[in-house]
């Protein structure tokens, strides 16, 4: 509630500046600008800046040639995201790479890394040139990482320099030598001033699990915004704050033509400019609750009330305790709708790299089927009379609000399946509405629409009170 508190403050501070800028623009300043090195300096001194003869040949050669052979095997898709209740196709196509098992979420739309390739995973890709490619990717990863630390220490070092030191210190001259120069501030040469505690949260905040990559070609991209404040042209990407990250995390972009991130304090675009061009965008996804792990985890711990006789092999359940059902529900929809739901709406586009996502999905969709048949065991067992009314009532009531979402999302995503954006995609790409079943389909307990096994619940309710 308080994010979508926030989220509509936002809109409505938008909407009152522009109603007061009219016609006009806000001014704004490029590096031409004689006050532009000192705005940086004082308000964006967390905006760092390399330019590419800084990077090594051998790693520039290797990642943009990973760029366009993911381009020529239309590895590429515009992403079909929710927008105020309405689904919109992106102009900018992507692709995410990453941590086998992670995955990123923006827009009411979950991404699902291509896994780069990583010890201790078996992992088939389409084509070798593709794992080179992915391969690429994750060396520029930990390349990024390793100057992302160096960057932050050498700025911890001079702030903590200019905090002892009485002297007015030329904050650009020591700007440009902690962080510009080549292999500026090491582990070891920092330990005096830099405590490990803080070197441990330099390293975390600069873990990049993942990269999303972007692939833009303005003349190709029809019906652009226009940016609204300061008259800049065309925007590929709006002005927004990147979701789903570790909070204070920082943002590595490697770009052709670049950015880092004040995610926290500052919004940024992307304008869409005149010629094509890829960036990957490191990023420290916040994996609390968006990796392979956690939602194995979360399964394991609802099917912990499920039990088999040993003799009739009938399944029931251990509790009915209306905390217990609640959890159980609660990660029965997540699964369904933060999951399988978000896989298959993106159409097959991840076979275009690797089938590595279809076996977890299918471990999934196998939970996912147990926990409809505890569903069902939690709706013969409120209909029996010998319940503890109060207890009863109770889980009822519980139960009820969450089978009452479940029906909503189930509806809303079935929309979205059919909406006229998702038929505009290429088919291989087009959402597919899964799970999906008739009310003919023998193998499944309980129904794809819940309405009335809803209206049921409720007129119990009202017979019991």
């Amino acid at each position: 509630m308080k994010r979508r508190a926030g989220e509509r403050e936002k809109e409505l501070k938008k909407k009152k500046l522009l109603e007061e800028l009219g016609e006009n623009r806000l001014p704004y300043m490029t590096p031409a600008d004689a006050d532009f090195h000192q705005l940086w300096k004082t308000k964006y001194s967390k905006l760092i800046f390399r330019k590419s003869d800084t990077v090594p040949e051998e790693l520039h050669q290797m990642v943009q040639e990973g760029f366009l052979t993911l381009r020529k095997h239309d590895c590429f898709f515009q992403d079909l995201v929710r927008i105020k209740g309405k689904d919109f196709v992106t102009p900018v196509s992507r692709i995410l790479i990453g941590n086998p098992g992670c995955t990123y979420k923006y827009l009411n739309t979950r991404l699902f890394t291509v896994p780069w390739p990583i010890e201790g995973y078996d992992i088939k890709y389409c084509s070798p040139q593709i794992h080179d490619a992915c391969k690429a990717l994750i060396r520029l990863n930990d390349y990024l990482h390793i100057e992302a630390v160096k960057a932050l220490q050498g700025q911890n070092l001079f702030e903590t320099k200019e905090s002892k030191d009485t002297t007015v210190i030329d904050r650009e001259q020591n700007f440009a030598t902690s962080l510009m120069e080549k292999g500026s501030v090491s582990k070891d040469q920092s330990s005096c001033c830099v405590p490990e505690d803080d070197y441990v949260s330099l390293k975390n905040r600069t873990s990049y699990n993942v990269t999303l990559l972007n692939y833009m070609d303005p003349l190709q991209m029809l019906y652009l915004k226009q940016e609204p404040y300061f008259g800049m042209g065309n925007m590929a990407v709006s002005w927004h704050h990147d979701e789903n990250l570790v909070e204070r995390s920082t943002v590595a972009v490697y770009s052709y033509s670049c950015e880092d991130d004040l995610n926290m304090t500052h919004q940024h675009c992307v304008l869409a400019g005149f010629s094509p061009r890829f960036s990957s965008t490191h990023r420290v996804a916040d994996s609390s609750r968006g990796t392979l792990e956690y939602i194995f985890g979360q399964c394991e711990l609802a099917l912990q009330n499920l039990q088999t006789d040993s003799d009739s092999m009938a399944l029931s359940l251990k509790s009915l305790e209306t905390a217990v059902v609640k959890q159980v529900e609660e990660i029965h929809n997540e699964v369904e709708f933060e999951w399988l739901r978000q896989f298959w709406f993106q159409g097959k586009r991840y076979l275009k790299c690797t089938d590595w996502w279809l076996k977890p999905m299918a471990k999934l969709e196998e939970y996912w089927r147990k926990m409809e048949t505890m569903t069902s065991l939690v709706l013969s067992e409120v209909g029996k009379e010998e319940q503890i009314e109060k207890q009863r009532n109770e889980t009822i009531s519980c139960f009820l609000l969450v089978l009452t979402e479940r029906q909503k999302l189930r509806k809303e995503w079935t929309a979205r399946c059919r909406s006229e954006a998702a038929e505009s995609l290429p088919e291989d790409q087009r959402p597919e509405c899964h799970p999906f079943w008739t009310d003919d389909e023998c193998s499944m307990p309980l129904p794809y629409d819940l309405e009335e096994v809803i209206a049921n619940l409720q007129n119990l309710v009202q017979w019991v009170e």
